[in-house]
């Protein structure tokens, strides 16, 4: 393997070298064909997602889809993007994973000159992005979520003299309403002054945009709107109350996760040490370096760690409640 890499390294300082010497321009032809290459292997996938994407939307219009492995895959890619604020197709982001993990497999295979053993371990790397992509959403989602309430605290007092008009006058400063959802209430505005929406319309589209953490202002504020009678603004208080509740939870919930991410890097970092300490041995590091059992009992081992954290990762999240449609009696 050393040899091989010197070899490579000695071969490119010679091309590099006579490149230069003889402006052959070899590196800029070599960079135009892989661009266009690139460029017509990219245009591919996109028709191709493209196609697969609209079989997609009009299969989930028609049929109910059964809650299997790859609908739950769809929905958790899909909960990133939103979240993320990410405007990629389903179906090119998951070609690219599929795309990466394949790469990942034949860079590893080459270095480890093992396919199992990359398989393994490409796995974990796998893990570990969904892990990290899965934070990330979970953290964009905490500041969406903490914008809405403060919002909602904002507005509520003013309902008694309309939605609109409460609306209104909180966004005539930057104070109260988050540059983040900010453009989602100017448009419900617009909606409702001057492109003909209809209350009800405008305040469900709103609705959609700010995700389910909105529901229980939106129903409140539509009933309101449309059966206001005296002392019935009252109810928008208990908003109030619900938002002080959650952020309280939240933030006891968010000290607790806290202590178990650092216990689980500090039990991380104990096996890391100790494992880093029996290399010391020779016999022990020379089966776990340069046997196959060894690389396959490392990879196994990253694998459980990648995994456990992931685990770990999914049980976290800020509090959100989600109003539950009653069920219709069966006649």
């Amino acid at each position: 393997m050393i040899n091989l890499i010197v070899c490579l390294i000695v071969g490119l300082v010679v091309f590099f070298t006579l490149n230069s010497a003889l402006e052959l321009h070899i590196i800029s032809d070599i960079r135009k064909y892989i661009n266009d290459l690139f460029e017509s292997l990219w245009g591919h996938l996109e028709r191709y997602n493209r196609k697969r994407r609209s079989e997609r939307i009009k299969r989930e219009s028609i049929v109910r889809q059964k809650e299997d492995i790859f609908v739950k895959y769809n929905r958790l890619i899909d909960n990133f993007l939103k979240s993320l604020n990410i405007s990629i197709p389903l179906e090119t982001v998951t070609s690219l994973i599929a795309i990466s993990f394949v790469l990942i497999i034949v860079v590893l295979t080459f270095f480890l000159e093992d396919v199992t053993v990359s398989l393994i371990i490409a796995v974990s790397v796998m893990i570990a992005l969904f892990t990290w992509f899965s934070r990330e959403s979970r953290v964009r989602r905490a500041v969406i979520a903490e914008a809405i309430a403060d919002a909602e605290d904002a507005i509520c007092p003013l309902a008694r003299d309309g939605v609109l008009v409460a609306i209104k006058k909180v966004m005539e400063t930057d104070e109260y309403i988050s540059k983040d959802i900010r453009p989602y209430f100017r448009e419900f505005i617009d909606n409702c002054e001057t492109r003909g929406y209809s209350f009800r319309q405008a305040m469900k589209q709103l609705n959609r945009q700010l995700g389910s953490r909105f529901d229980n202002f939106a129903e409140k504020a539509i009933i309101f709107e449309y059966n206001e009678r005296k002392g019935m603004a009252d109810v928008f208080l208990d908003i109030v109350d619900e938002n002080a509740v959650i952020r309280e939870i939240n933030v006891r919930k968010e000290e607790l996760f806290q202590k178990m991410n650092r216990d689980f890097f500090m039990k991380t970092l104990i096996i890391v040490l100790f494992f880093v300490y029996a290399l010391t041995v020779k016999d022990f590091r020379e089966f776990m370096i340069l046997t196959t059992p060894g690389k396959f009992i490392n990879s196994l081992c990253l694998n459980v760690i990648c995994i456990s954290f992931a685990w770990g990762q999914m049980l976290q999240g800020s509090l959100e409640l989600k109003r539950q449609m009653p069920k219709k009696k069966e006649k």
